[in-house]
């Protein structure tokens, strides 16, 4: 019986890849998604969308999603790190170019004006992802033990900056820009080891 259950879970993978295949070959979409996905589309306006932009949006998401997950994690490390060397009021105590500062309370003030929900009371999260990389660098002391080489930090804080600018602007990423991305990301990953 075991034997059995066994080939009966290769053959559904085999056939989910083959029907993978066949999505992508013909661009379709055969609503095999998971529910949580399919619940996620906007029925009232989507289908107003060209199929092809539609398209190009499920191609993106998954560039969208890594890099929002990379982001966000980096901010966090900012934070954590700083927070432990420097303590709870970090802001005001770490080195934060004044650029940066300026820029953190126009955009904070940008929020409150426009009357809708801010989106954070944090100021970390109203910095550019450029300014992170200045606030590493300004406070590299702090940062020496987690990154191996400070050099290499610039080069791949360059590198995804550059690689951000098509996702958060709802432009294509090139065949070879996703090949980029992915290894950028190895290589933010390969700092901290």
């Amino acid at each position: 019986m075991h034997e059995k259950v066994k080939v009966f879970a290769l053959s559904n993978q085999m056939a989910e890849r083959a029907l993978d295949s066949v999505e992508k070959e013909l661009e379709l979409n055969l609503g095999r998604d998971s529910v949580f996905e399919a619940e996620e589309e906007d029925d009232e306006y989507y289908p107003q969308f060209d199929q092809a932009i539609r398209r190009q949006a499920r191609f993106m998401a998954v560039h969208y999603d890594l890099f929002y997950c990379l982001e966000v994690s980096i901010r966090s490390l900012i934070k954590e790190k700083l927070r432990a060397e420097l303590g709870e009021d970090w802001w005001s105590k770490a080195d934060i170019p004044e650029n940066t500062l300026k820029n953190v309370r126009d955009n904070m003030q940008r929020d409150i004006d426009s009357g809708f929900t801010q989106r954070s009371e944090d100021e970390l999260d109203y910095t550019t992802f450029g300014e992170l990389a200045d606030i590493v660098r300004k406070n590299w002391v702090h940062f020496a033990d987690i990154f191996n080489s400070e050099k290499a930090f610039n080069r791949v804080m360059h590198s995804l900056n550059l690689l951000r600018g098509p996702i958060a602007h709802c432009s294509m990423l090139a065949e070879d820009e996703v090949v980029r991305l992915r290894l950028t990301v190895k290589d933010w990953f390969r700092l901290m080891e």
